[in-house]
C-alpha cells in the first residue's frame, strides 16, 4: 500500500467525483458544438472559426493563469471560481437553442468564453494534482483516472447523441437545449467537489520577469522549450484537418446524429480503454518513449479515410485514432510534470497550453482557408486537407521528437516490444501490481 496521507487520499476522491461530473459535461458539449453550429446555419468557415477562436483566446488568457493564482492566493479557489464561470457560459447557449436564434457568431462568442474560463483553471488544477500524486505513480494514476472518467465521457456522449436522435423528429433545438442545460448542471456539481479538495502547501510566487518569448529563445539549451516547439508543430499539423471530420460526416457523407455519435464514441471508447495501459507503461519506459512511438502513428490516421468512407471501416479508423491519441496525450501532459520544478509547474503548464491553443487556432484557420482553394481528392475537398495533414504529421512525428531528452531513469526497450506489450499480445514489460490507494 502506498504511504499517502489521509487528507491526500480524501482530496483525490473528491477530485474523482469532480471528474465524473466534469466528464459528463464534456460528453454533452465537446462533440456537439460543431453539429449545433451547422444547425444554426454555419458553413465550414464557421466551423474553422469555432475551433480556432476559442483556443486562441483561451491560450492568451491562460498565460495569466499564474497571476490569477497569485492574486487569489489559492490554487483551489482559482480553479473553483473559473469552473463556475465556465458553467454559467452554457446558459446563453441553452437560450439560443430554446429560442432557435440562428446566429453562429453569437454561439462562437459563448464557446470562446466557455473555453477561456476553463483554460484559466487548468494550470492551477494540474499543479495541485501533481502535488497530490506521488511522482513515480503519476502515469498509473492519471491513466487509471483517465480510463474510468473516459468511459463516463463516452457514456454521456452516447446518451447526448441518443437524445438528439430521439427528439430531432419533434424539435432538434429542444434536444440541444436539453443536453447543453444538463452539461451546465454537471459542471456546477463538478465545481462543488473541487471546492471540497485539500490543497497541499504551496508558496505563491509572482511570475518571473522572463516572458514567454524570452523562454522560447532558450530553445537550444532548454529541453522543455524544444518540447513546446514540437507540440506546436504536431498540433498545427493535426488541426489543419481535425475540425472538419465532423463536417465530412454530417455534410458530405450525410450521416445522421446517431451514426455521427457512434463514430465519435468509437474513438473515445478506445482512447479511454487503453489510456491506463499507456500510463502504466509510461511509468516503466518513460513518457518520451511513448510520445516518440505514437507520434509516428498519428500520421496514418487521416490516410485511413482514403480507403473507404463506409461507416464500418471508419469505426476501425476511429478506434486506431483513439489508440494513438491515448498514449500521446497522456504522456505529453505527464512529460510536463517530469520537466517542471514544483514552483514553476503552473507556469510551465500554462506555456504548454498556450502553445497548444495557438497551434489549434493556426491549424484550424489554415485548414479553413485551404478548404476554399483545394481541388477535390477522391471526390471530397476535405480529403485534400486530410492528405496535407497526414504529410505534415509524418514529417513532424519522425524528425522532431528525436531532439528531446528523457528526464528520468527508465527502461530501454524497442518500439515493437512496447506495442505488443500495450495491446497485451506479448506482455514483455513487467508492470507493477496496481495499488488501490487512489480509490
Amino acid at each position: 500500500m502506498v504511504d499517502l496521507p489521509d487528507k491526500n487520499k480524501k482530496s483525490l476522491r473528491f477530485s474523482f467525483l469532480d471528474g465524473i461530473f466534469g466528464s459528463g459535461m464534456i460528453g454533452f458539449t465537446q462533440s456537439y458544438f460543431t453539429p449545433f453550429i451547422l444547425l444554426l446555419g454555419g458553413t465550414a468557415g464557421y466551423v474553422g472559426a469555432l475551433s480556432a477562436l476559442p483556443n486562441l483566446c483561451a491560450s492568451i488568457i491562460q498565460l495569466k493563469s499564474p497571476s490569477f493564482t497569485v492574486l487569489m492566493k489559492n490554487r483551489k479557489k482559482t480553479v473553483t471560481f473559473f469552473v463556475f464561470l465556465q458553467a454559467l457560459m452554457l446558459l446563453p447557449v441553452v437560450l439560443i437553442a430554446v429560442y432557435g436564434y440562428n446566429n453562429p457568431l453569437l454561439f462562437i462568442f459563448c464557446v470562446v468564453m466557455f473555453t477561456s474560463f476553463s483554460a484559466v483553471s487548468v494550470p492551477p488544477w494540474g499543479s495541485m494534482m501533481a502535488d497530490l500524486v506521488p511522482e513515480n505513480r503519476r502515469g498509473d494514476y492519471f491513466g487509471w483516472r483517465g480510463r474510468i472518467l473516459g468511459f463516463i465521457n463516452v457514456g454521456s456522449m452516447f446518451l447526448a447523441g441518443f437524445i438528439l436522435h430521439a427528439i430531432e423528429k419533434f424539435n432538434v433545438y429542444t434536444a440541444f437545449a436539453l443536453i447543453f442545460g444538463s452539461a451546465m448542471v454537471f459542471r456546477m456539481v463538478s465545481g462543488y467537489f473541487i471546492s471540497r479538495m485539500y490543497e497541499p502547501t504551496f508558496e505563491h510566487h509572482l511570475p518571473e520577469k522572463t516572458n514567454f518569448i524570452g523562454f522560447i529563445k532558450k530553445v537550444r539549451g532548454n529541453n522543455f522549450a524544444r518540447f513546446l516547439i514540437y507540440i506546436f508543430a504536431m498540433v498545427f499539423s493535426v488541426q489543419i484537418a481535425a475540425p472538419f471530420f465532423a463536417v465530412i460526416m454530417i455534410k458530405d457523407l450525410k450521416f445522421n446524429y446517431l451514426m455521427y455519435t457512434i463514430l465519435t464514441t468509437a474513438e473515445s471508447l478506445t482512447f479511454f480503454f487503453v489510456i491506463h495501459r499507456w500510463g502504466r507503461h509510461a511509468d516503466k519506459v518513460g513518457n518520451l518513449k511513448i510520445i516518440r512511438f505514437t507520434s509516428k502513428l498519428i500520421g496514418i490516421i487521416p490516410v485511413l479515410w482514403f480507403f473507404s468512407q463506409n461507416p464500418y471501416w471508419l469505426i476501425i479508423a476511429q478506434m486506431f485514432s483513439g489508440f494513438c491519441w491515448a498514449g500521446f496525450n497522456l504522456c505529453a501532459s505527464n512529460f510536463i510534470y517530469d520537466c517542471a520544478p514544483p514552483e514553476k509547474r503552473t507556469r510551465y503548464i500554462s506555456y504548454y497550453n498556450f502553445m497548444n491553443g495557438i497551434a489549434i487556432c493556426a491549424g484550424a484557420q489554415c485548414g479553413g482557408i485551404l478548404l476554399n482553394i483545394l481541388p477535390p481528392f477522391l471526390g471530397y475537398k476535405i480529403l485534400s486537407l486530410f492528405l496535407i495533414s497526414a504529410v505534415l504529421r509524418i514529417i513532424v512525428g519522425f524528425f522532431m521528437p528525436g531532439r528531446l531528452k528523457e528526464v528520468k531513469h527508465v527502461e530501454n526497450i524497442s518500439s515493437n516490444r512496447l506495442f505488443f506489450s500495450v495491446i497485451g499480445i506479448k506482455p514483455l514489460i513487467r508492470i507493477r501490481e496496481r495499488q488501490y490507494w487512489y480509490y
